[in-house]
């Protein structure tokens, strides 16, 4: 086995965030959203699309896609990772995972003004498959290669070469989009759908350095004595059972649950509610994604400083009472300079939120254990269930009010409940160390 904490290493990891954060920069947060809305606007101003001969509002559909793409990673990943367990071919899964985004992507170069919906929205949906399922075999390799003392740092690190890398790829795109008269393009779709195929490129040829740099896994075979088609779930069961018996770390997945729910939701369909809702123009949502990815990086090192400092669960509450204001701001935006002061703030507690949540569950998991990728597929399926739950219940409340707004500020009761359980958590987490201090040496 390798042993942790080598730069080159982490390094590839690391890189691995600055490939795919094109993905979720160009296709979730900017472009696509902003042209989604665009070429699905229609004269009678009810937004009503046709996708297999149903109607939806256009961003209720996208919220859908987007919903049901997660869905399906919940359903599937518990099988891969136990694969990737008894073969200990993890990065096999990882490789599989982002040629199937990279090329969704590249076949969202098709999705013209006048194309219908069906097969650019399930290359929408694959996409999304695509980088989730990545990202679990990618998470799992956390407490693999960084001891738990770095892994606070390592893991802030790899979300700020994520940050970098979006805004590099957000920066070659932009051209083109804003500028196409300096490529000789005439046609006003062209722009967004090169960038489709910029993420492409930029994803699967970076991707290649982790591909070939990180380590393969160890295989757990001894451990399983059951078929790996349905040993996932009853791998899930397994972990779960042990989770229970762990009060600081099952505390702990509750409330990141409930959390979860209100920041994957708003960094998912922020683009879409500025476009659709303010009637902001490609550019000026770029400007801000840009600007939120810049203070992100800040943010993620402060919150790794703070941590440090103050503790995981303390930096944790703070980043969701922030959180929990900001999500209630929303609901009362009116223009873009509010919209401004809103994404800065998203800036500055996206990253660490996200980068402390996964350390610290690393930090909480028993030292030594050899299958990582289970107890990392139940991490990544309690986020991947919170997105469904925030998805749908975004999209199901802009369905019966006709209102986005009023989607926003349901998310907030999600986050008044993580914030509770955070504090509980904190609460028993003075009691476990008491405790420790009070047994003799």
């Amino acid at each position: 086995m390798e042993a942790k904490n080598n730069k080159k290493t982490i390094w590839a990891w690391c890189m691995f965030d600055w490939a795919n954060q094109s993905y979720n920069m160009v296709i979730t947060s900017t472009i696509f959203p902003a042209y989604y809305v665009a070429v699905t606007a229609n004269a009678k101003k009810d937004n009503m699309v046709t996708f297999f001969g149903h109607p939806y509002v256009n961003t209720v559909l996208f919220t859908y896609i987007l919903g049901l793409s997660y869905l399906i990673v919940v359903a599937i990943l518990p099988i891969l990772t136990s694969i990737a367990d008894y073969r200990g071919n993890k990065k096999l899964y990882l490789q599989m995972f982002t040629w199937l985004g990279s090329l969704a992507c590249a076949g969202l170069f098709f999705f013209k003004p006048d194309s219908p919906l069906e097969i650019p929205m399930i290359c929408f949906g694959l996409a999304s498959i695509g980088y989730c399922g990545g990202f679990v075999f990618y998470n799992s390799y956390l407490p693999q290669i960084a001891s738990v003392d770095q892994q606070d740092a390592v893991s802030a690190k790899g979300f700020i070469y994520g940050f970098l890398g979006s805004i590099v790829v957000q920066v070659i795109c932009f051209i083109p989009v804003l500028k196409p008269l300096w490529f000789g393009i005439t046609d006003d779709a062209l722009p967004a759908r090169i960038s489709f195929l910029i993420v492409f490129f930029w994803w699967i040829g970076f991707a290649i350095i982790p591909f070939f740099m990180l380590p393969k896994g160890q295989p757990n075979a001894g451990s399983h004595n059951y078929n790996v088609l349905t040993g996932g779930f009853k791998e899930l069961a397994k972990v779960f059972g042990k989770i229970r018996q762990m009060p600081l770390l099952k505390r702990f997945l509750s409330a990141f649950f409930f959390y979860s729910v209100g920041v994957q939701t708003i960094l998912l369909v922020a683009a879409s509610f500025a476009a659709k809702e303010l009637h902001m123009k490609d550019d000026d949502l770029i400007s801000i994604i840009l600007i939120i990815q810049v203070v992100a990086i800040i943010g993620a090192y402060i919150t790794s400083k703070s941590s440090e400092k103050y503790g995981n669960v303390r930096t944790l509450i703070v980043l969701i009472i922030i959180w929990t204001v900001l999500c209630c701001f929303l609901y009362f935006i009116a223009n873009d300079m509010q919209f401004y002061v809103a994404a800065f703030v998203v800036g500055l507690v996206m990253g660490g939120v996200m980068s402390l949540s996964r350390s610290t569950y690393s930090k909480y998991l028993p030292l030594n254990i050899p299958d990582t990728a289970s107890y990392f597929s139940f991490y990544d399926v309690t986020e991947k269930l919170s997105i469904v739950v925030g998805l749908f219940c975004f999209g199901f409340v802009e369905s019966w009010t006709h209102e986005m707004r009023n989607s926003a500020l349901a998310l907030d009761c999600f986050f008044a409940i993580g914030l509770f359980l955070l504090i509980i958590l904190l609460l028993a987490e003075k009691k476990v160390k008491k405790a420790e201090i009070a047994i003799p040496v």
